[in-house]
């Protein structure tokens, strides 16, 4: 069943967060991972949106997605990201 990473960022240092970009897209593919959307701006249609960034990432299940977010790899894409911006990772299975 697929699972889907939603992530909420907010970008304090943009040449920072570029680099990360660079590094995540093998990652993310190395875990059978794909990205469904990756950008800005956001038009909220209700509600307030108040974050800088939303990524939508597709595995082919929450394992994939855990072995993904925890690997060595990712965590050293994540370790350069939190010295430019702050996130929120959400994990859901469809």
């Amino acid at each position: 069943m697929a699972a889907f990473v939603i992530v909420e960022a907010d970008i304090f240092d943009s040449a920072v967060y570029d680099e990360y970009k660079k590094l995540t897209p093998a990652t993310v593919a190395a875990h059978g991972g794909k990205f469904v959307l990756r950008g800005n701006p956001v038009e909220a249609l209700e509600g307030e949106w108040k974050h800088d960034r939303l990524v939508m990432l597709e595995f082919p299940d929450k394992k994939s997605a855990r072995d993904w977010y925890y690997s060595k790899e990712y965590q050293t894409a994540k370790e350069i990201r939190s010295k430019g911006s702050t996130a929120k990772f959400l994990l859901i299975e469809q």
